[in-house]
C-alpha cells in the first residue's frame, strides 16, 4: 500500500484529505506542522509527501529542502497562495509539483500517481535504441544505469529532473514545446502552469550546466547537442 505523508496545519482540510486519499487506497500519515512532518519522515520515509507551504514551526519550503538533502522521494506542495514567488520558491527548493487551494481530490490523486510513476521509472527506464553512453559536451548519460555525470562527477537528480533530461536527450538539438514537456514529464493533459517547467529547467541548468539547455523564446527549450 502506498504510504503518503500529508503535512497540513488546517485540521479540517487535513482530515478531509486524509479520508479522501484513504478511500483511493492510500495509507496516509499526517502531521500538523513542519517539525512534526520532518519527524514523521525520519521515523519512516513515505512513498510520497504532500506538504502545505504555510506551516508553523518549520515552513513547507524549508521542509522540502530538509527532505531533499536526504531523499529523492516525490514531493507535492499545496498552498492557498498563488504568488509566483511562493510557487517558484517551493519548486526551486525541490518540490516536483504543486497545487493551489482549493483543489479537487481526483486532481490531487492524479498528480500523486504521476509523481509516483516518475519515481518508479527512476531505476528502470532507458532510452530506446540509443548508444550505451550519450555525450553532450561535458555531460554524459549512461543509458544502462541511467546515471548522469558532468565530467567525472555523478549528478544527484530527482526523478522529475531525470525525466526532463531524458526527454531532452532523446531529441538533442530539437526544440520541445512547453506543452509537450508538461505532457511528457508531468502527464498534464493540458498546458498547465509553465512555472513548474521553468523552475525545473533552472534547477537542472544549475546541475548540468547553464549552456546545455537553450531557451527557444516563445516556444520551449532544447538540449544543446
Amino acid at each position: 500500500m502506498t504510504d503518503v505523508l500529508l503535512v497540513e496545519d488546517d485540521a479540517l482540510l487535513r482530515e478531509a484529505t486524509q479520508l479522501s486519499l484513504e478511500r483511493y487506497g492510500y495509507q496516509v500519515r499526517t502531521a500538523s506542522d513542519g517539525l512534526a512532518g520532518l519527524a514523521q519522515f525520519h521515523d519512516r520515509a513515505p512513498d510520497v509527501a504532500v506538504l502545505d507551504v504555510m506551516l508553523p514551526r518549520l515552513d513547507g519550503v524549508s521542509l522540502v529542502r530538509r527532505i531533499r538533502a536526504e531523499s529523492r522521494l516525490p514531493v507535492l506542495m499545496i498552498s492557498a497562495r498563488t504568488d509566483p514567488v511562493d510557487v517558484v520558491l517551493g519548486l526551486e527548493a525541490g518540490a516536483d509539483d504543486y497545487l493551489t487551494k482549493p483543489y479537487d481530490i481526483p486532481v490531487l490523486v492524479a498528480r500523486i500517481r504521476s509523481a509516483l510513476r516518475r519515481a518508479a521509472d527512476f531505476s528502470r527506464e532507458a532510452l530506446p535504441e540509443q548508444e550505451p553512453s550519450l555525450r553532450f559536451g561535458d555531460l554524459t548519460i549512461d543509458t544502462a544505469s541511467m546515471e548522469v555525470r558532468r565530467g567525472d562527477r555523478l549528478l544527484d537528480l530527482t526523478p522529475t529532473e531525470r525525466k526532463l533530461v531524458l526527454e531532452f536527450a532523446d531529441q538533442p538539438g530539437v526544440a520541445l514545446s512547453r506543452t509537450v514537456l508538461l505532457q511528457r514529464v508531468w502527464d498534464y493533459a493540458w498546458e498547465g502552469d509553465g512555472r513548474i517547467l521553468d523552475a525545473h529547467v533552472q534547477r537542472l541548468r544549475a546541475k548540468i550546466g547553464r549552456d546545455r539547455i537553450v531557451t527557444v523564446r516563445g516556444f520551449g527549450y532544447k538540449l544543446a547537442p
